[in-house]
């Protein structure tokens, strides 16, 4: 199923106003915006070769560590998120709600501004021919856990792990940037002053 218009029409406008990091971040926001004007189904997964994904990278309350997930079907650490849904209304909703479902963590407190665009082939969603793998079109946001915050591994995970920002397991440039991007948002007071 195709997700609601009002939320191709909320990533539109989130990406268009958003002021990317850089040129490669840049690039790719101009990448999405088209992708966006070229596709209604956009950000449905049924979308090939492409489509727009939420993610999540979830610091701690002390900002020290991050909720990271052994993808089940990847095998490999990552920030909580996946595939927006017909009844996601907004972009930073999907982001929100894949969170909670993933992590078991109530009361995140997710900054509505993106952090960081990601551009990456996932093999395990299919192809579109036989040379050409989906292509997930990934808005990752940031977000703070409350203090003393517990969470429980989904089904989509193999293990869901607490990691110093400094430690990450097998640390990817991709995860790397992103959690230096997330890092700046929450110490230059944008994070608070956003919500």
């Amino acid at each position: 199923m195709t997700p609601h218009l009002d939320l191709h029409a909320d990533a539109l406008a989130a990406l268009t106003g958003w002021r990317a990091p850089g040129r490669a971040q840049e690039a790719l926001r101009q990448r999405y915006v088209e992708h966006l004007a070229a596709h209604p189904d956009g950000l449905d997964r049924t979308c090939r070769p492409d489509h727009l994904t939420a993610s999540t990278l979830v610091l701690d309350a002390d900002h020290g560590t991050a909720l990271l997930t052994l993808h089940a079907k990847a095998r490999a650490w990552f920030q909580l998120g996946g595939h927006c849904e017909p009844g996601d209304a907004t972009l930073v909703g999907a982001a929100l709600r894949e969170a909670t479902e993933e992590s078991g963590l109530a009361g995140l407190r997710l900054d509505p501004a993106p952090v960081q665009l990601s551009e990456h082939a996932v093999p395990f969603c299919g192809t579109n021919g036989p040379a050409r793998p989906v292509h997930h079109l990934d808005v990752r946001f940031v977000a703070v856990a409350p203090p003393g915050a517990v969470h429980a591994i989904s089904e989509e995970s193999l293990d869901l792990r607490w990691w110093p920002l400094d430690a990450l397991p097998d640390p990817q440039a991709d995860l790397v940037e992103l959690v230096e991007l997330a890092r700046a948002r929450v110490a230059d007071g944008g994070f608070e002053a956003r919500r």
